[in-house]
């Protein structure tokens, strides 16, 4: 299955593949039957259950190993971003003390996030170096709170939500590595999802991930953001990154029948999930300031009966792509 190579993207699949190939298994856990792992995989699933009812409602369609597995991944992802985004106090010493448990192959019993994904990391052979890139993203929310242009800014994608999706394909496992490429999209469509919907909030918290370049493309400034513009301009600006978002979203949708049986539904299910809050977006005149864009959980519900029928149909593997200028192409 043929899949288009932007000039972006390549950076990013070299470190995707790279980290893959000189990854090496972990050796195989052993614990005794004093060992906290059921404790630890319970704080895993508290903590998803109470940050992301679309991740916990997606997860709940993998069989129990998998599922497990992947809200210790979850938690992770969340105890690395609540550490750069909560604490101001020792925030180098804990951030410090976290990347070390996080990345050993025994971290103390006492740090129950650590030991599930620890777990979960030696028992699907997770390559170490996704872990450490998804650190190294987070991190960059410490100094960096700019971008100049889509370029640079994709490079963070793929640090923090690309490296989730490579990670989560060793969980519930993938044909070839040729799915690489298709992980990576996803995880740049996600994070411009995030993105977009937290644009408000972000900037209360001192930061500003759209590009300045596209900004003032559409003649906004940083001033605008400040005031919550919402006029013609910003709604351009706004239509120009779904349209983008979403031709990302359907170019990425085909490697989703390169996962394993299992665990195509429930990656399908996230995604398509959360490509909603872009529609969300749109139905509230691409108002980013003064709510916060989201699906209720009854049309979440509502949803996923079609999401499985499109991954047992196949659905995800016909070539049809949308343009950045919103209109459809047959590929």
């Amino acid at each position: 299955m043929a899949v288009s190579i932007r000039s972006w993207e390549r950076p990013l699949l070299a470190l995707a593949y790279g980290a893959l190939e000189s990854h090496k298994p972990a050796p195989e856990r052993i614990y005794n039957g004093t060992h906290p792992l059921a404790e630890a995989y319970a704080a895993s699933k508290s903590i998803t259950r109470q940050h992301s009812r679309t991740f916990f409602m997606a997860s709940a369609m993998l069989p129990k190993a998998e599922r497990l597995a992947i809200r210790a991944l979850y938690a992770f992802c969340r105890v690395s971003d609540d550490l750069v985004d909560q604490f101001t106090t020792n925030r180098d010493s804990k951030i410090s003390q976290w990347r070390q448990h996080a990345l050993s192959e025994a971290p103390p019993e006492n740090d129950l996030v650590a030991l599930a994904w620890a777990d979960a990391r030696s028992n699907y052979s997770i390559p170490r170096q996704y872990a450490e890139q998804l650190l190294d993203g987070v991190s960059r929310d410490l100094t960096k709170r700019r971008y100049q242009s889509f370029e640079e800014l994709t490079d963070y994608c793929y640090a923090v939500a690309s490296t989730v999706g490579l990670m989560t394909m060793h969980i519930v496992g993938y044909a070839s590595t040729e799915a690489i490429p298709y992980a990576v999209k996803l995880g740049v469509a996600l994070q411009l999802t995030n993105i977009l919907r937290d644009v408000g909030e972000d900037w209360q918290n001192g930061r500003l991930y759209l590009p300045q370049e596209e900004l003032a493309q559409f003649g906004l400034s940083e001033a605008d953001i400040a005031a919550g513009c919402t006029d013609d301009r910003w709604r351009a600006f706004m239509r120009f990154q779904i349209a983008r978002a979403h031709q990302l979203y359907q170019e990425a949708m085909p490697g989703i029948a390169m996962l394993g049986d299992r665990g195509q539904a429930a990656v399908a299910a996230a995604a398509e999930l959360y490509r909603a809050i872009l529609d969300d977006i749109e139905a509230h005149d691409y108002d980013v300031f003064s709510r916060r864009a989201h699906i209720s959980g009854a049309q979440k519900l509502r949803q996923l009966p079609i999401i499985w029928w499109r991954t047992k149909t196949k659905r995800y593997n016909e070539p049809q792509f949308i343009a950045v200028d919103g209109s459809i192409l047959e590929g």
